[in-house]
């Protein structure tokens, strides 16, 4: 069994091949810098460099995996969330390419996939979560709490109300000075500063959903009333001003988690998404299970961000439950489009 992964939801053209057992024989990833001048993805920019780069990520995944492409068995694809143009991209192309090879398409929910990106194998005795498991989903887009039962079966119990966690290390971010995508820029400061250094507000929210919009507005009022009477201020403090927001955005996500594990009793934390490789998170997750002797899954950082990897196991899992896709489905750029 052969199943090839294309990923194209945002600003990276990749695809990957997954073989028995989700074994990874190859993942290859084309990434977009054009973005970094105007502070954020340009979508438009976007789809046209997919069309780009899809053909020869395609042919260098199919290559490094080392077979032809007529012994694929699947095209599993990206149908959505995420920027409609790049997404129709991956979706035309897959459409292509199954009917030229006369093989079924699966296609795959993007988040879905982040969240059993735990199941790329890069050898044989990789090891795997066992259901049911906690997965702690942070990116740009989405903050989200999830009970993994199976690859088919998953309920999310807490998310986001306004904005996400990687919406705030990037606007923030931004409002500092600091290049796009800011996250792995706070990420590197935070490790130079004090994070007691401000105090920043942290949401009231009943329940396990997150908030993020008020630890926004109280760091922008940070900035402002310090710039009134020191306009160096943010280059004097970058250093505490990164470590001190860190910590408060992994205090948020970390007190829901541990609700979370306290309500359902299960055993087994992973995290997935972009900000799953933010060096702080990763700690405070490992931490935390280490504390309360809970199984811990941390992805390795080259699977965090979006890969054609988790495409090609999330759509192994659905090839396993002959869940195909029909060649008039559509791409969605929000969840329920």
């Amino acid at each position: 069994m052969y199943i090839l992964g294309i990923e194209s939801s945002c600003d990276d053209t990749s695809a990957a091949v997954i073989t028995d057992g989700g074994l990874l024989l190859s993942n290859v990833i084309a990434s977009q810098s054009v973005h970094e001048e105007y502070g954020g993805v340009v979508p438009e920019l976007a789809s046209r460099a997919h069309q780009q780069n899809i053909v020869p990520v395609v042919d260098a995944a199919i290559r490094r995996a080392g077979i032809e492409r007529g012994r694929l068995s699947a095209i599993a694809f990206t149908r959505g969330p995420g920027l409609i143009g790049s997404l129709l991209v991956g979706t035309s192309f897959a459409k292509g390419l199954s009917l030229g090879l006369r093989v079924p398409m699966v296609d795959v929910n993007h988040l879905q996939a982040h969240v059993l990106a735990h199941f790329i194998k890069e050898t044989p005795d990789t090891e795997v979560p066992e259901f049911p498991y906690l997965c702690l989903l942070v990116s740009g887009g989405n903050s989200q709490i999830i009970v993994v039962r199976s690859a088919a079966d998953m309920e999310i119990i807490g998310r986001t109300i306004d904005d996400a966690a990687g919406e705030a290390f990037d606007k923030c971010a931004k409002v500092m000075g600091l290049p796009y995508p800011g996250g792995p820029h706070i990420d590197r400061l935070a490790a130079e500063g004090k994070p007691e250094a401000f105090r920043f507000a942290r949401p009231r929210i009943d329940g396990l959903d997150y908030s993020f919009s008020g630890l926004k507005t109280s760091f922008l009022y940070t900035l402002r009333d310090n710039l009134r009477q020191d306009p160096e201020f943010i280059e004097k403090r970058r250093a505490d001003l990164a470590a001190s927001l860190q910590a408060a955005i992994i205090d948020i996500l970390m007190k829901k988690l541990e609700k979370a594990v306290d309500m359902t009793g299960i055993t087994t934390v992973a995290i997935g998404g972009g900000v799953s490789a933010n060096s702080g998170v990763r700690n405070a997750v490992a931490d935390m299970c280490a504390r309360r002797g809970l199984k811990a899954f941390i992805p390795e950082r080259k699977f965090t961000t979006d890969n054609a990897a988790m495409v090609a196991i999330a759509g192994y899992f659905k090839y396993l439950e002959s869940d195909f896709c029909p060649y008039n489905a559509v791409p969605y750029a929000r969840i329920g489009g």
